[in-house]
């Protein structure tokens, strides 16, 4: 326990003592966040903030990581593909600050690369890690085998888990804080899950250093944000709980361990669909954190209550998973 308390300590000083400079540098090069116009109203101020801050997140991830951990196959994946979806996020993030709007790469370019990546955490998973190809049912005690045509149902699985997740989270990054402080709720759970089960002392280190990086950036993205994570870490984070899940046989159970992540990605796909089959919309605008916005909520008001949803799931997620242990 002392190397994930020393990892995650790290991390989060890291993050605290580097975020100053790395700020001064984007503003200086004029890197800021161009704002989606049809957002809202009072989102136009932020316009120019410094983004990219997912690089200063996975700087102080990896530093601590890379010195203290024993490079087991499990912790590596995770860790690979969290810098891999980082990267995309950086190029998605570069894109729009060059061409100077909301919109980044190709969406046909973000899906080649996801599923390049899925592809290579599911050979990690199962040729490297020697992981069963299974889905773990743990509410139910049942186990779904998913071996057969040489793992492709598995492999699909594993795409849908890293896809969506790292989408949920980039989603959720829509307010000062909001994602940083749910993916370091969702991936303390996953310490928890990782340090009560043996064999994964690596993996634990990992969500430590997580956990305390996104703590450390929380000190200049609390509102009001001085910095933005950018798809660079929303991405990059999405991966990285997409990977934990993969890797310790929850991917079932992050549907409840995320559950702040799912609430978000479900506003969005029930507005599209409401508003393409009937015109009409269910949320005044999606995702769900701006619904509450537009009901006038202060966006402190959003940001802790949905830290509360997000704790609440990820405390009866994380029990679930100590039930079915023992």
């Amino acid at each position: 326990m002392g190397e994930i308390l020393i990892g995650g300590t790290a991390a989060l000083l890291i993050c605290i003592f580097l975020s100053p400079k790395f700020i001064s540098f984007l503003r200086v090069r004029e890197f800021g966040q161009n704002i989606r116009e049809e957002g809202p109203e009072g989102h136009h101020s932020k316009a120019g903030t410094p983004t990219m801050g997912g690089i200063i997140i996975f700087i102080a991830i990896s530093v601590p990581f890379l010195i203290l951990t024993d490079y087991e196959w499990r912790s590596f994946g995770v860790f690979g593909t969290a810098i891999a979806l980082a990267l995309v996020g950086f190029a998605d993030d570069y894109t729009k600050i060059i061409r100077r709007r909301s919109l980044g790469l190709k969406g046909r370019t973000k899906l080649g690369a996801t599923i390049a990546i899925s592809i290579a955490l599911w050979w990690i998973a199962t040729r490297e890690a020697g992981l069963n190809e299974t889905l773990r049912f743990r509410v139910v005690d049942y186990t779904l085998d998913l071996s057969a045509l040489g793992g492709i149902p598995y492999l699909i699985v594993i795409y849908l888990v890293v896809a969506g997740t790292s989408s949920a989270v980039n989603l959720t990054d829509g307010l000062d804080g909001l994602a940083a402080g749910c993916a370091a709720i969702v991936t303390l759970a996953f310490i928890g899950i990782t340090y009560i089960t043996t064999g994964q002392k690596d993996l634990c280190l990992l969500a430590g250093c997580i956990v305390g990086a996104c703590i450390g950036f929380l000190w200049y993205n609390a509102f009001p944000a001085t910095i933005f994570m950018g798809d660079t870490g929303s991405l990059g984070l999405g991966g990285a709980i997409a990977g934990l899940a993969i890797m310790t046989k929850t991917e079932i159970l992050l549907i409840l361990l995320g559950g702040i992540f799912v609430v978000e990605a479900l506003s969005v796909l029930i507005q599209v669909f409401s508003f393409q089959t009937f015109r009409k919309r269910v949320f005044l605008m999606a995702p769900i954190h701006h619904h509450f916005e537009l009901l006038s909520w202060s966006e402190t008001k959003i940001i802790l209550r949905f830290w509360i949803v997000a704790a609440i799931c990820s405390a009866i997620g994380f029990t679930l998973y100590q039930q079915s242990i023992t």
